[in-house]
């Protein structure tokens, strides 16, 4: 009862006007009938214990769109958090979609002296150094080829790419060879132990470096070190943004030129870059540096957009798919030849769903990652 209680006060749960306003524009609860944001609320606050540790907390993809309309500023998506590592403290756990690989490859993560071969991606044109006040925090995308070979992903081009356009506008990167996860997944899993482990090592290596400005492509690693770490491990030493962020300012300044993209081009925004980070501009400016008039907007677009479907590996199922389906079928209706998106999530659960027997072939979309987009229209 003292952790139910802990999170309610600190979520404001007690301010909940029970108008349903989270529940009508939640993704899942739109596909899911059982799923409720509104009723797990309502129960919290009644006292019920068990409201937070049923299977329903881990249907939610944390995506905070219900936060956009609450008229009470419930953070419903904080409630979860607190509740999934209320749960996971007594044995309860997501069922992951990848037969709990990832987690697995995290907590692997955590050990101290653990050795990595995670610097196959670097080519010998990229430009890297081993001290420099920027530092390039890559993510798990070097590991995410092996494990979706048959989506054809290539997640490592993203990585490839962000050094190139680092390398445009002068920067070469600190890369380093023992990162870790940043932890995002055992957070929103409940798994806070790890979590915090893993944020304690790659603050420590990051502090080694001397780097004072630490860049990635990754929304949910910018997330997760600018917004979590400092709750779990104290003030950072170094400032965080997304490479979107950085690369505005130099088109913005004449600095980073690209050529015109002759495709129509529309934008998935990720949850972790947009209701999170309040990214909303900077990818879009970017996008018509290359696309101009061709670039179009969803209908629902910036802190309107949808989930991909899928968060933490844990969300895999009928209702996920069917929250893709219709997002990508939105996507079509542009007009745009290409989906473009800043999280290497995204597009490997768009593409997963595409893939799928029987998706509709006129949802079908050509899906990019925006940093190999902007890579490839560089003018040299």
């Amino acid at each position: 009862m003292k952790e139910l209680i802990e999170a309610i006060k600190l979520t404001g749960a007690r301010l909940c006007l029970d108008c349903g306003k989270c529940t009508a524009v939640c993704p899942v609860a739109r596909t899911n009938g059982s799923f409720s944001p509104r009723k797990t609320v309502a129960n919290a606050v009644a006292g019920d214990e068990d409201a937070l540790k049923d299977d329903t907390i881990w249907h939610c993809l944390t995506c905070r769109l219900c936060s956009e309309r609450c008229p009470s500023d419930v953070d419903y998506v904080d409630l979860t958090r607190l509740a999934r590592a209320d749960a996971y403290k007594d044995g309860k756990e997501a069922q992951c979609s990848h037969g709990s690989a990832f987690q697995l490859l995290m907590r692997i993560m955590t050990a101290p002296e653990l050795k990595q071969q995670r610097m196959g991606w670097v080519t010998p044109d990229l430009k890297i150094a081993e001290k420099s006040d920027w530092l390039y925090f890559v993510g798990c995308i070097p590991y995410f080829d092996a494990f979706f070979e048959k989506l054809n992903v290539n997640t490592s081009e993203i990585a490839r790419s962000t050094v190139k356009l680092l390398n445009a506008v002068g920067i070469e990167p600190v890369v380093m060879p023992d990162e870790r996860c940043c932890g995002h997944d055992l957070l929103w899993g409940g798994d806070i132990e790890n979590f915090k482990m893993l944020a304690r090592h790659n603050v420590e290596k990051i502090k080694a470096t001397g780097a004072t400005k630490i860049v990635s492509a990754c929304p949910e690693c910018v997330t997760t070190l600018k917004v979590y770490y400092p709750e779990f491990v104290g003030a950072l030493p170094f400032e965080v943004m997304h490479l979107t962020e950085l690369l505005d300012k130099h088109v913005a300044s004449g600095a980073l030129k690209f050529r015109k993209n002759s495709k129509r081009v529309t934008f998935q925004d990720p949850c972790r870059l947009g209701r999170f980070l309040n990214v909303y501009e900077q990818p879009r400016n970017l996008l018509k540096a290359i696309c101009g008039d061709s670039f179009k907007d969803m209908r629902r677009s910036r802190n309107s957009s949808v989930c991909c479907g899928t968060s933490g590996w844990m969300n895999c199922g009928i209702h996920s798919k069917a929250i893709q389906t219709g997002r990508l079928t939105e996507a079509r209706r542009t007009g745009s030849d290409l989906l473009a998106t800043a999280c290497a999530k995204c597009k490997i659960h768009f593409m997963c769903a595409m893939n799928d027997t029987g998706f509709p072939e006129e949802s079908k979309i050509e899906v990019e990652d925006l940093a190999v987009l902007l890579a490839s229209s560089l003018v040299k």
